[in-house]
């Protein structure tokens, strides 16, 4: 049947064509970064989707047409709900009526560093509860190789359904880039791994429908490795350039000039950048997966331990940094006042999950320094988790300050302000790239 066809007179549509002809109820449990850019994509496609999550506040904002989610514009989700193909629920029983389920939930590391897949656990007892055949199920949320077919598959199978047959897995790992204005959950090419060659074709028909480019690989495990490899590779690498700053500035080196000049080589060489520490909801967490699951089988992953280690130093050697330019000053850092410039992960973003500034604060405070922060993209719900005063961006805020440090490069920061006003500064992304002065100490 070609896309889009009606379904021969007298026949059942089956699970595929509705799929392609976008006539299947899809559901999206989870309605995070991830969740609610994937529910808004369908609902675009034409499918009726209903998203189902346990935040009664983002559901309510959400029958209002309004988004929480930075990369979403309101206007994509007040066209979606008025169109009568998006509806956000607290309902799980929801579930029963939806033709095919994406998992969108978060996945952190517990406090003792393991997996935590307690949200993937509790998403499928509730589809399995309401599991009916024909019905396809996807995991996006990112976890280690196997959880699919170990953990999921033997829940939704003991009620006697079988995988392949009479419904259909598959894993589908999200590779959300918050801010990035050029790609986004389209244009994101979407590699999927189904638990056998039939799951692979069910998925490939959901995302087919609205995704420009699919990626089949073999199996659940594969694709779950995909996302665990991307981004342990940049967890290394990270890792690698954060060692070669420390080297470089014992060395009295510029690192930033460094890599600058070795990027001019067109092979052989990709540039990543030194800062103050990882943060976000990927790189910091997702090699620890892989690394768990390697020593199940006796495998000692010595490069992301290694790369770890180095990444989670550098918001102790960004403290060290300030209290060595303060010492230059004859001041203690005991009793200074230090302003942190920038408090999310990542610049231009409002996420502080894993933010490497709430380290850094942390380590300031302990040392007896006066801490306040500030950031223009903070939310107003996440400023009590900061753990010091947020202030507004102006001169007098620079001018009170012993000393800022930059640790996320806004580019709405007023820098020329910021170098004019302050009385040192510590900057850990070469925001000052351009600028000269002595006031500048660089990462």
């Amino acid at each position: 049947m070609r896309l889009g066809a009606a379904p021969r007179s007298g026949d059942r549509m089956t699970l595929k064509e509705k799929l392609q002809s976008r006539k299947a109820k899809v559901g999206v449990i989870g309605l995070g970064y991830v969740g609610l850019p994937l529910a808004v994509e369908f609902a675009r496609a034409g499918f009726s989707v209903t998203g189902i999550d346990t935040n009664a506040q983002k559901i309510a904002l959400l029958r209002e047409g309004k988004s929480y989610v930075r990369d979403v514009p309101d206007a994509d989700v007040r066209e979606a709900v008025r169109a009568g193909r998006l509806h956000a629920t607290i309902d799980f029983d929801r579930l029963s009526d939806l033709d095919s389920i994406n998992i969108c939930v978060p996945t952190p590391l517990s406090k003792t560093g393991d997996p935590d897949i307690s949200h993937i656990h509790a998403a499928v007892h509730e589809i399995q509860s309401r599991l009916r055949a024909d019905r396809l199920v996807i995991l996006d949320s990112t976890t280690y190789p196997g959880t699919t077919e170990e953990v999921i598959l033997p829940i939704l199978s003991s009620g006697g359904l079988r995988v392949g047959e009479d419904f259909y897995l598959a894993f589908s790992p999200e590779r959300v880039d918050p801010g990035n204005p050029i790609y986004k959950t389209r244009n994101i090419p979407k590699v999927v791994g189904g638990v056998t060659p039939a799951c692979t074709e069910h998925a490939m028909a959901l995302y087919g429908a609205c995704m420009e480019r699919l990626v089949p690989v073999s199996s659940t495990k594969v694709a779950e490795m995909v996302k665990l490899l991307e981004n342990t590779f940049r967890s290394v690498n990270i890792g690698l350039v954060n060692e070669i700053a420390l080297m470089s500035h014992t060395l009295g080196i510029n690192v930033w000039e460094v890599i600058d000049a070795a990027s001019t080589k067109p092979f052989g060489f990709m540039p990543f950048y030194p800062g103050p520490g990882l943060g976000g909801h990927c790189i910091p967490i997702d090699p620890f997966y892989l690394s768990w699951k390697a020593r199940q089988y006796g495998f000692e992953a010595r490069f992301i331990e290694l790369a770890g280690q180095i990444n989670r130093f550098m918001p102790h050697f960004v403290v060290s940094r300030v209290s060595d330019v303060l010492n230059d000053r004859e001041k203690s850092l005991r009793g200074a006042r230090i302003l942190v410039l920038g408090v999310t992960y990542k610049a231009d973003t409002d996420d502080i999950r894993e933010s490497p500034a709430l380290d850094v604060i942390s380590l300031l405070l302990r040392k007896g320094a006066r801490v306040e922060a500030c950031d223009p993209h903070l939310l107003p719900e996440d400023r009590e988790s900061v753990g010091c005063p947020i202030r507004p961006f102006s001169a007098e805020t620079l001018r009170e300050a012993d000393l800022a440090v930059v640790i996320t490069n806004h580019s709405d920061f007023d820098y020329a302000t910021i170098l004019k006003e302050s009385t040192e500064i510590v900057d850990t992304r070469n925001a000052f790239k351009g600028f000269s002065s002595k006031k500048i100490h660089l990462l």
